[in-house]
């Protein structure tokens, strides 16, 4: 399945913030949203989802599989959210419920998109744990998200999202609040169950650094813009634009402070 973006637009109070994005998502591809604080990247994938702000006006073309998802109806793009697509969000602290146990919050779209209950739906929430490496999974899904590590709750809202095996992931800066120990352990999680789902992703980040790990090409956004598109290589030997010229800059930074300490 593919996801193509023709002309998105979002406006928010007669302010544009999203301003004719294109960008496709070949089956199978890792792409990422790359641009600094404001750039639209993640206007960008709630306008994808159907989840953009109230008042919000959305224009363009999203089609995933060729069906159109603008004007979709909400019921319909909500099964969507959990079938096809899944999404995680950058600060798993806000995205989870604070009342929930771990476990009810993992089985949740499980029960809603398949159906199990009672025991059996107890068995696949313990191995959705397991598969994303939280510890004891049988005792964790029984806590509450404060009581888990900020690395253990965003391992939580991977196994939220692709607990019913989506085609897409989109994953909104899902390393950005973690150190950069548990950050690396975030990425090759991802990376490991993107290969093994063969699922496509759209990783969206302000760091170019963070990003060539994970992704192979990339759209760089500036005041809701694209400004260069290409694959994740060239933005890092031959940048065109200003914006990538600067987000090397700061990648290249980052990785030299690493190299000082280790």
């Amino acid at each position: 399945m593919s996801l193509e973006v023709t002309g998105l637009a979002v406006d928010i109070d007669g302010t544009r913030v999203v301003d004719g994005i294109d960008f496709a998502v070949p089956d199978g591809s890792r792409v990422g949203l790359i641009g600094e604080s404001g750039s639209g990247k993640s206007m960008t994938a709630l306008a994808l989802l159907g989840l953009l702000p109230a008042g919000a006006e959305l224009s363009g073309s999203i089609r995933w599989n060729g069906r159109e998802l603008v004007g979709l109806p909400d019921g319909e793009l909500a099964q969507l959210r959990g079938d096809d697509i899944g999404i995680v969000f950058q600060e798993p602290r806000t995205a989870l419920n604070p009342i929930r146990t771990v476990g009810a919050q993992i089985g949740r779209s499980i029960q809603i998109h398949e159906g199990l209950r009672g025991a059996a739906l107890r068995e696949r929430v313990i191995a959705e744990a397991a598969r994303v490496r939280l510890p004891d999974p049988e005792s964790i899904i029984r806590r509450y998200p404060h009581q888990l590590s900020g690395g253990q709750r965003q391992r939580v809202a991977i196994a939220m999202a692709l607990a019913c095996r989506p085609r897409l992931l989109i994953a909104d800066e899902p390393t950005t609040a973690l150190d950069v120990t548990i950050q690396a352990d975030i990425l090759a999680l991802l990376r490991r169950l993107v290969a093994e789902d063969g699922m496509s992703l759209v990783f969206i980040t302000h760091d170019l650094a963070v990003l060539s790990e994970i992704a192979t090409s990339a759209v760089v956004l500036e005041h809701g813009r694209v400004v260069e598109a290409s694959t994740i290589s060239n933005l890092l030997t031959a940048p065109q634009s200003a914006v990538t010229q600067g987000l090397l800059r700061d990648a290249t930074a980052t990785l030299w402070r690493g190299e000082e300490k280790s």
